[in-house]
């Protein structure tokens, strides 16, 4: 299967020349792209320079890592697509064992690697770990990741699994249905378009895979760092869309549930003099019932499958029953 690794690049000449290299090293029988997202440093010219046998797509707007996806795999023809963060190490034959899998299972249509953390390579990384899972009330969590406890890799998640949702830090989706699904919502911005995305995917009866026998090394937060308020307000808004999108069952109850959780959350950064924090969640909010009728009119036009959550709230399991492990 013709393959294409897309990596998006804003302002990154940095994470370029650290990561790039691995990624040409290891990829022999991928075109590999770099989709640059109107940056204002020389990062292309570098690119043009250093690695003339990657391509380069220039997006005429920063639109976040949705637009800036859309706008770039539309030049590109091949059967699978990887999306592959700027900030990510790749290891030997990492390849191969994806495009096995898309090839044994046909309806497989989106796969993630183990994900690694770049500065602790005994540990599991953030964004993706073991391959994502959701709760009923909509939080996502991982193997290997739930909320800020991180496992150590002791070969516990090396199999191949059916997961709910993808990391968008190296995301392989077949080229055919990404299409089908008008690739991601451009309203996310950034943060969560994955989730919305895979989601969207199982709804129309796809399936989503977990392949440990591939590694990667992700450094995380390199773009939009967790101590900055847009990634609060981005991560709050996103997930109520993606909930109000996607979830089968009872709407008003689960949004209800979330926003109550919110202000628990609101409370929290109020104990830890996180007031920017605070406020992002209100502008989240707000910002979510500006778009409530858009979202329950897309809710209208797709089928909602069920069992795509844990039945369990798993704020409950790791806040109450102190449960810290998948």
């Amino acid at each position: 299967m013709k393959t294409a690794i897309v990596i998006l690049n804003w302002n990154g000449k940095q994470l370029l020349d650290t990561f790039l290299p691995s990624v040409l090293e290891h990829s022999q029988n991928a075109d590999i792209y770099v989709a640059d997202n109107a940056s204002t440093d020389d990062s292309v010219i570098y690119v043009k320079e250093c690695f003339p046998s990657v391509s380069i797509i220039q997006n005429q707007t920063n639109g976040g890592y949705a637009k800036g996806y859309n706008d770039a795999l539309k030049h590109i023809d091949a059967d699978i697509f990887c999306l592959l963060n700027s900030d990510v190490e790749v290891t030997k034959n990492w390849l191969t064992p994806i495009l096995e899998t898309f090839k044994e299972y046909p309806k497989t249509a989106i796969i993630q690697p183990k994900i690694k953390d770049y500065n602790n390579k005994d540990y599991f990384e953030y964004a993706g770990a073991g391959g994502g899972f959701i709760d009923k009330f909509g939080y996502p969590y991982c193997r290997g990741r739930i909320f800020n406890t991180i496992e150590k890799d002791n070969g516990q998640y090396n199999d191949t699994s059916d997961i709910f949702w993808a990391s968008g830090a190296c995301l392989f989706v077949r080229k055919e249905v990404f299409n089908a699904l008008n690739g991601f919502d451009e309203r996310f911005f950034a943060h969560m378009e994955e989730i919305d995305l895979c989601w969207r995917a199982f709804n129309l009866g796809y399936n989503i895979k977990y392949v440990g026998a591939s590694t990667i090394f992700h450094v995380g937060g390199a773009t939009l760092k967790n101590t900055n308020p847009k990634k609060t307000f981005l991560n709050f808004r996103n997930s109520l869309f993606t909930l109000t999108k996607n979830a089968q069952g009872n709407l008003f109850f689960l949004v209800f549930t979330r926003l109550v959780l919110d202000g628990v959350a609101g409370v929290m950064f109020l104990f830890q003099f996180k007031f920017a924090h605070i406020l992002s969640i209100v502008k989240a909010h707000f910002n979510y019932y500006s778009h409530l009728a858009q979202l329950l009119k897309f809710r209208k036009t797709v089928s909602k499958k069920e069992n795509y959550y844990n039945k369990t709230s798993i704020v409950w399991s790791y806040f109450v029953t102190r449960n810290k492990t998948f």
